[in-house]
């Protein structure tokens, strides 16, 4: 598929590639097919938490847009990190959006698209003007709170007595299309409410709908639910080839299940595409080596044949685990050489993702034990004092008492 020129129609047939679905696809053709023109996508990021291998399933998206000739708009959704329940510190959200640059374009590069047409734009850049300002006011007279709770309920953060915050982030995300001047905006199909939300409201206040294009939820590479208190849970980006295997070699994928399995998923929706963009004739190849002495190696061109023969127990997982092992650490390995040599990236990393403080020690309270003065009284909430050694704290039962018990060298305070 690299190298010839696609026509109009192989373009939009590479845009729909792999979506699990498409809002407004008449959008898509009139201007790929009618206008033949450069369709322009956006697709945002919040930066927040590091990069992980799952931004390899967009990038093949993106790597398909800008190969069917796409302009692509990659939103550092700043504003946005920082919206989210405050996910992202506001002072280190700057750091991270420069590491979430450097670390797509490098993503991109190891897939080996052109970035010619790829163009990066910071969300503070344009969020903070007075026209946006003004649109997102004129945008939350149409839109109702329970409409705004709604759209976010998938992408948000959802917390009991929620902040407004989180309200206005779908609100913004719909902004986003005008104010970067796009025809479409990618997403994953958690964001589907939030297109919805897009198209429905935009025209309110005089701006066109946008199409929307949504890949699959594509279950985590190393099985289960990800998250950030377990890092084995996620590859990151930088992870060492060693980091990898031992994360692989732990991930969760049953033997014959095909469903819910990250490993296989990660090879339908980036090893097998990426492999059939670097090669002339547009066919990918996963391959996976058997121990000498067990048989040649087995080779996919096509994710049917591979689940076949994962089903019938053929491709075993060992085997399935070892070839996308192997297959991940030659793709990361690029990105992590480009991070070794480059000093300015360092630094950002450093900057962005600081390391956390040790937990300082909580001082215990000293036990004063039982003799000391007070130690066996209560006080009431009328302020008397009851208990064995009332006596001996307490400075009197009137106001005047209390002056006279507490004159010090025969002065009163």
């Amino acid at each position: 598929m690299a190298g010839k020129e696609l026509s109009p129609h192989e373009k939009l047939a590479l845009v729909k590639d792999q979506l699990q679905e498409v809002l407004h696809e008449d959008i898509l053709e009139n201007v790929i097919l009618k206008e033949q023109r450069p369709l322009v996508i956006y697709w945002g990021t919040a930066t927040t938490g590091r990069p992980h291998c799952g931004y390899f399933v967009p990038m093949m998206k993106i790597a398909h847009f800008l190969r069917a000739g796409c302009r692509v708009k990659i939103l550092l959704a700043d504003i946005h990190g920082f919206l989210d329940n405050l996910k992202a510190p506001i002072e280190l959200v700057k750091f991270r959006a420069e590491y979430y640059k450097y670390i797509i374009q490098s993503l991109l590069k190891a897939v080996g698209v052109s970035l010619e047409k790829l163009e990066f734009v910071l969300g503070s850049s344009y969020q903070l003007s007075s026209d946006y300002t003004m649109d997102v006011f004129r945008l939350s007279s149409v839109v109702t709170e329970h409409d705004a709770k709604k759209a976010g309920a998938e992408v948000v953060k959802q917390v009991e007595n929620a902040p407004l915050s989180g309200l206005i982030y779908p609100l913004m995300q719909a902004l986003d299309e005008q104010h970067l001047g796009v025809d479409a905006q990618f997403g994953g199909v958690d964001q589907r409410k939030i297109f919805a939300l897009a198209q429905e409201t935009l025209p309110k206040i005089g701006y066109k709908e946008r199409a929307h294009l949504m890949n699959a939820m594509v279950p985590g590479l190393a099985g289960g639910k990800m998250s950030a208190s377990d890092p084995d849970s996620k590859i990151d980006i930088l992870d060492t080839a060693d980091a990898v295997r031992k994360k692989l070699r732990k991930a969760f994928a049953a033997a014959k299940e095909v469903e819910g399995n990250g490993i296989i998923s990660f090879v339908e929706y980036v090893l097998l595409p990426i492999s059939a963009l670097k090669h002339s004739e547009g066919q990918g190849t996963f391959e996976c080596k058997r121990r000498e002495g067990e048989g040649e190696p087995l080779v996919y061109h096509d994710i049917k044949t591979l689940k076949e023969d994962y089903l019938a127990d053929k491709l075993t997982p060992q085997l399935l685990k070892a070839g996308a092992t192997e297959a991940l650490v030659d793709l990361l390995a690029p990105i992590q050489a480009e991070f070794q040599a480059s000093p300015e990236w360092q630094d950002i990393e450093r900057k962005a993702y600081p390391p956390a403080e040790p937990a300082k020690k909580k001082k215990q309270p000293k036990d004063k034990g039982s003799r000391y003065p007070g130690a066996n009284v209560t006080t009431n909430l009328d302020g008397s004092i009851e208990g064995r050694g009332k006596e001996q704290v307490e400075v009197g039962h009137t106001a005047e008492e209390a002056m006279s018990n507490l004159e010090i060298n025969g002065q009163a305070p």
